[in-house]
């Protein structure tokens, strides 16, 4: 058998714990051991040390001086900022995406739809940010802005775990998905303006129903 190359290894542990970050596992604040993760990992403490430097670029955790990595925690001014930026960020991104969509990047979306769909029925919370996210990604990737489609990502990922508490404890499951079914058809059918607009308000009305949600709290 061929060795495992570090970078393999830094990328799989990074991708784990992003994982485990983003789906509620490791919780805001929670403080990340470098000798306990490469312990439970069985690797060295090398690819964890530069896994955590990747998600600390992410915005993922916050690596601070005596104290080590820990989990960020985003204040709801934050995460309402995040989300402004997100919806004209994405809005733009998907207005010079639709002309150029392809059948397969609308087939992808579909699919995706469906899953987002039966997570919802199941309550699998775990996954709700994962399809939310891969979803809208569908819809992006045509646009040929790698690096604003890689800004974005970073974005989702930021602010998955308020997004999935949007959409458990406002109970606007079934309101998230007729919204993404309605912007699939708006893409769909090339209704650039619409969508545009549609999009906009998608993402901002997340972050009203949180911020009610919060402050009701």
């Amino acid at each position: 058998m061929q060795p495992i190359k570090r970078q393999t290894l830094t990328s799989a542990v990074t991708e784990s714990l992003r994982k485990r970050i983003l789906s509620g596992e490791f919780t805001d604040g929670q403080q990340l051991r470098q000798e306990a993760l490469s312990n439970e990992y069985g690797v060295s403490r090398v690819p964890v040390r530069e896994a955590l430097r990747q998600l600390e670029a992410e915005g993922l955790i916050q690596i601070i001086d005596h104290k080590g990595a820990l989990v960020s925690k985003l204040s709801l001014d934050d995460v309402l900022e995040l989300l402004d930026i997100r919806a004209v960020l994405e809005s733009e991104l998907l207005r010079a995406s639709i002309p150029r969509q392809s059948p397969s990047d609308l087939e992808l979306a579909t699919q995706t739809l469906a899953e987002f769909e039966q997570a919802l029925l199941n309550n699998d919370v775990r996954h709700w940010g994962e399809l939310n996210s891969r979803f809208h990604m569908a819809l992006y990737r045509s646009a040929g802005r790698p690096n604003t489609l890689a800004l974005i990502e970073q974005l989702h990922n930021k602010t998955d775990r308020y997004t999935r508490m949007q959409i458990l404890f406002t109970q606007t499951m079934e309101r998230a998905h007729q919204e993404h079914t309605k912007l699939l058809e708006l893409c769909k059918s090339g209704a650039v303006d619409e969508a545009v607009e549609f999009s906009r308000f998608h993402i901002q009305s997340a972050g009203h129903a949180l911020e009610s949600y919060l402050q009701q709290q």
